[in-house]
């Protein structure tokens, strides 16, 4: 399936469920405790992360969805911190504070990229707060494009149902990440996104695929579900939908170091994907996708728009190589949110040479990423003559993407790269041959946004002129 990235920015996703705020205590394990046989950890490094709910809204945040999160926290300074985070992060925040009962924390200590304990702060909260924030959540709920049921089981979707009936009624999607073994509380619901075990313990143990998808089109009949996904670990993931194939997805994780969150990111995925128009299918192999690259960081964490169209390039094979103006641009953005150096060069490359070769290597030092542009062949007869290019630009795209240094490549039908260099706006301007820095053609413009523009010199006695030259000369004998 090729995937495209959808537009986030137009997808509005509600998130109603358990909050809570993830904390982190790093440091260094170097003895063990004369009070008991446990490891001492000297805490050098505090970090807080928003949790449950609030993990799921900053995932969808972080795509470029506009996502607003609602739930119960206590009236503490565990609830402002967390209040903090998601507002510094994009998401709306529409708390129901409690006077009652305190902010549902996490405290893991941590030593050396392995947890070592994790401590648990909660305790219920009352009827009356979780009937406010329901309230809340049915005020805003025809503003959204898709609702998300983030339950784990602390008691906020204790009511479920009045959320899914009143979104249904609106023709709003609702995905429900579910908790505990009762999943007639989710019925109605248009997704649900049990893991394997959840599923397991509701429908009972499944030996073989045919008797999962089996299992699981009763568990659609039942609910009156129009999907359902489960997550299976290393197994990936499989879509059942009523009177349709199943569809199984791999795992995409080259590296397992922490599954904390990861379901999440899947369902925030998920969610964002269908609110931007994106089929089911589509919707789900961008989540399994972005399940790969959350559960190779530690703790709960979130994928940005960028590593996550970055992730869909390696997998259609559009991580390098040639590619259009647009793609082009598409791809720096991405290249420049991870803090990546570009490098741009041009010229003819008509018969790729050893100098070329030299060149190109050494401009590609200048930075992270290098983009050569080449003249078409219209434009290259207008500069060379009659006779010229020798070699078409498909032909000279080829070679050149196949070259270790390169790893873009894109023509450009004018005489000189200056509508490129506008649209790209390279970090560093590289030319080879004989200039100076000042002849160098749209030198001027990069140089008025800060940028560099470097000249290289060819290898001695390789030039494609001459090598042209030589070529007549021996076809004349």
């Amino acid at each position: 399936m090729k995937l495209d990235m959808p537009p986030f920015q137009q997808a509005r996703v509600l998130v109603v469920g358990d909050l809570m705020l993830d904390r982190y205590w790093h440091g260094k394990a170097a003895r063990i405790s004369p009070e008991a046989p446990v490891p001492v950890v000297k805490v050098t490094n505090r970090e807080d992360r928003p949790g449950g709910a609030g993990n799921v809204a900053l995932n969808a945040a972080a795509l470029g969805a506009a996502a607003t999160v609602i739930g119960v926290t206590g009236n503490d300074e565990a609830g402002q911190e967390l209040k903090l985070r998601l507002s510094a992060a994009g998401v709306l925040c529409n708390f129901q504070q409690s006077e009652s009962a305190p902010t549902i924390t996490k405290l893991r200590v941590i030593s050396q990229h392995q947890q070592l304990l994790r401590v648990d702060f909660e305790q219920d909260f009352s009827a009356f707060d979780v009937a406010e924030m329901q309230a809340r959540a049915l005020a805003v709920l025809a503003d959204s494009h898709v609702l998300v049921l983030s339950d784990y089981g602390k008691g906020a979707l204790a009511d479920a149902q009045t959320l899914i009936k009143a979104a249904r009624k609106l023709n709003i999607p609702v995905i429900v990440d579910p908790k505990g073994t009762d999943f007639s509380r989710y019925s109605g619901a248009t997704l649900i996104t049990p893991n394997l075990n959840e599923f397991e313990a509701v429908v009972g143990c499944c030996n073989s695929e045919e008797e999962l998808v089996t299992r699981g089109q009763g568990l659609l009949t039942t609910l009156n579900l129009e999907a359902l996904l489960i997550t299976r670990g290393e197994h990936g993931m499989t879509l059942l939908r009523p009177n349709t194939s199943e569809l199984h997805l791999p795992a995409r994780a080259r590296e397992v170091f922490d599954v904390t969150g990861a379901g999440d990111t899947v369902v925030s995925v998920l969610a964002s994907a269908l609110a931007a128009g994106s089929s089911l299918a589509e919707a789900t192999a961008l989540a399994n996708l972005a399940a790969g690259l959350v559960v190779a960081k530690l703790g709960t964490a979130a994928i940005s728009g960028p590593e996550l169209r970055r992730a869909m390039q390696r997998e259609d094979g559009s991580g390098r190589g040639a590619m259009s103006a647009e793609q082009l641009q598409i791809a720096v953005e991405d290249a420049r949110a991870h803090g990546e150096t570009i490098v741009f060069t041009n010229g003819c490359f008509d018969i790729i040479h050893a100098g070329h070769v030299g060149y190109l290597a050494e401009a590609r030092k200048l930075g992270d990423r290098l983009v050569v542009a080449i003249n078409d062949d219209d434009s290259v007869k207008r500069l060379k003559g009659a006779g010229r290019p020798i070699n078409p630009a498909d032909r000279r795209m080829a070679v050149l993407a196949g070259l270790e240094a390169v790893d873009w490549v894109v023509t450009f039908a004018e005489d000189t790269p200056e509508a490129l260099l506008t649209l790209l706006q390279p970090d560093v301007l590289v030319k080879g041959g004989d200039y100076s820095v000042d002849q160098v053609v749209g030198g001027e413009y990069v140089r008025s946004y800060g940028g560099d523009v470097r000249v290289l010199a060819f290898l001695d006695d390789c030039s494609t002129s001459a090598i042209v030259e030589k070529l007549k000369g021996t076809a004349g004998r």
